[in-house]
Formats: structure tokens, sequence, C-alpha cells
């Protein structure tokens, strides 16, 4: 199924003022460089970026585009199960409700992807074969990041060989907070290279980076090392998907596109359970980073109980009344 994205339909963007960016084209080859360039960016005025971030918050969108939200956002779910006691019968029901997440009304769009641990990447894509649905797999010692870069390395490939076409890595927040900033570039550059074909988005575990700087540092650091997305968290850390986290990741991306001429996606993860803080997200992106990110293949939210809330709103847009849980799944 195609979906027509319509950025019309949301709040007009405001012109975005671009601060001046320090040279880029040296940062690959020392951490002095790496450090000369991250230190030299813009500073995030975190009051100003709250305050944006809160004023961004409070814009609605007509009553006759809130269908066209709800049924963006419903594309741009990663459906997401991580927890130890998944079993393969749960990530066959995850895909079956990816594929037709609406079972009484066909119109429903699919969601983007299924998100799974590696192990169960194959039993994900045996379920999705022929959807067009992505399966991503966490990989890279998820959530904590913490082994070695050979079983790093190891774990991504062996998602890729079960059937993931999208790989979520944990980068080494320990070795970005000491400073160590080409360790991890170098360890980003290694992982895309094991992704082989399958698409890469680098997960900043933003809740443990303490500041937006960091937060916008780390995200240039996953982008100039081939990052496919830029996310949020991995849902396991709090606080994760903030509206000024959100604010600064996309603000990044717009601006390495602007210096490079690349575009990165977006994807927060981690407490976006709501239409509202889905609609939220959407006029975000609109405003900011502008509408060529409205679209599932440059953003992506990752969620277990999104989903059911975007049905309930959308069920109750179509026959006017409000539907109970017993209406949706469970995961």
């Amino acid at each position: 199924m195609t979906h027509v994205l319509d950025p019309d339909a949301l709040p007009g963007a405001t012109p975005a003022v671009h601060a001046p960016l320090p040279p880029y084209d040296d940062v690959t080859r020392s951490d002095a460089a790496f450090r000369a360039f991250l230190h030299g960016l813009p500073g995030v005025d975190q009051v100003g970026a709250e305050a944006r971030a809160a004023q961004l918050g409070t814009r609605s969108i007509k009553t006759t585009s809130k269908a066209w939200a709800i049924d963006t956002a419903i594309s741009m779910v990663d459906l997401t199960t991580l927890e130890g006691a998944d079993t393969p019968g749960k990530v066959r029901s995850l895909a079956a409700k990816a594929r037709q997440p609406d079972p009484g009304d066909p119109s429903c769009p699919k969601v983007a992807a299924v998100c799974v641990y590696g192990d169960l990447a194959g039993v994900a894509r045996e379920a999705l074969e022929g959807t067009g649905i992505h399966v991503a797999a966490v990989a890279t010692a998820f959530p904590s990041g913490r082994a070695s870069r050979a079983v790093k390395l190891a774990d991504v490939r062996d998602a890729v060989e079960n059937g993931a076409d999208e790989i979520d890595m944990v980068i080494d927040r320990g070795a970005f907070l000491r400073g160590r900033y080409l360790d991890v570039y170098e360890e980003i550059v290694a992982v895309k290279e094991a992704c082989g074909e399958a698409h890469l988005k680098v997960i900043l575990e933003t809740g443990e980076l303490t500041t937006l700087d960091n937060v916008r540092r780390a995200s240039w650091i996953a982008m100039l090392a081939g990052g496919d997305f830029i996310k949020t968290s991995t849902g396991k850390v709090n606080p994760a998907a903030t509206l000024p986290v959100g604010l600064v990741m996309l603000e990044a991306v717009r601006d390495f596109r602007i210096a490079t001429g690349r575009q990165v996606g977006f994807k927060p993860a981690g407490g976006i359970r709501t239409t509202k803080d889905a609609v939220k997200h959407l006029v975000m992106i609109n405003e900011t980073a502008g509408p060529d990110w409205l679209d599932p293949d440059w953003f992506r939210f990752g969620a277990s109980s999104l989903l059911n809330d975007l049905l309930l709103q959308r069920q109750k847009l179509r026959t006017g009344h409000y539907s109970g849980p017993d209406y949706v799944t469970v995961d």
C-alpha cells in the first residue's frame, strides 16, 4: 500500500535560522580534530530549546487533517518487542498486527517495521515476507553496549544473516563521555560496514548524555560515521524521547543535510504512547527539519503501545465512538 503524505495538513513551517558550522572535512583524522569540530558546533540554549519544544507541543492541526496525521503516524511505527521473554509466537503475532493493524478496516495502513532481538529476526522476516514491512533488529550488545567490538560486530552480522534489513545499534556512551570521539566514530563505521545492505540506525541513549550539547555532538558523530538514522533511546533508560531532545536532533539532521547534501533519518523511541504525542512530533518535524522528513523512509516512531492508541483514535474518527482497549490487541 502506498501512502501519500500531506505536509500541508500540518501548521506551516517557520523559517529556520542556521548558525554557522565549523569546517568538517578533516574531523575523521584524529581525536583532536573531532574534539575541535564537535566543541565548535553552535551551543544549545537549553532554556530556549525547552521553550521552543513546549511551544511546538501546543500547536494543533485541523480536525479535517487529523485522519491524515493518524494514518501517517501508523505508517511510521517501528512496532517493537524487546523483552527477555520474547518468543517466536509473540513475534509472529506482532508481525500479523504490523501487516493489518486493524483487522476490521483493511484501509488502515501497515506499519514501517517490526523491531526485535537479532535471534528472532528470521521469524519476523518469514512472517512479513512479501509485505514490504522492514525487519529491524537491535544489536551491538543492546541496550548497554558493554562488549568488545568483535562481539558487537558478530552480533550485527548474525542479525543480518537472520534476516534483518535494518540494524539499531547503541553507541559506547562511556567512550563518548570520556571524550574518546574517534573510538565512537570508528565503531559506528565498522558496524555500518558489517550491516552490508541493511540500513543502520544509531542509538545515542540521550538519557545518559547529560546535556543537549552532548546530544548535538553525538548526533554529528553518528551522521559523519555513515548512520542512516539517528535514534534517541533504547527505551530502557529514562528520560527517553523528550521533545527538547527531538528538537536538537532534528536541527542536527537539517544542518547536516545543508552542510553535506546527505539526508539522515530520525527515530525517537521510548515514552511515546499517545496520538497526541505522535502529532506533536509530526508538527516538530515539519517546523524544524521540514516536510522532506515526513515520510517513513526518514522518520520512525520506536514504540509498542503507541499503535493501539492511534488505532483507537482512528476508530473514533471513523465511527464517532471511542472504542475501549478490548477493541485492539494486547502486544
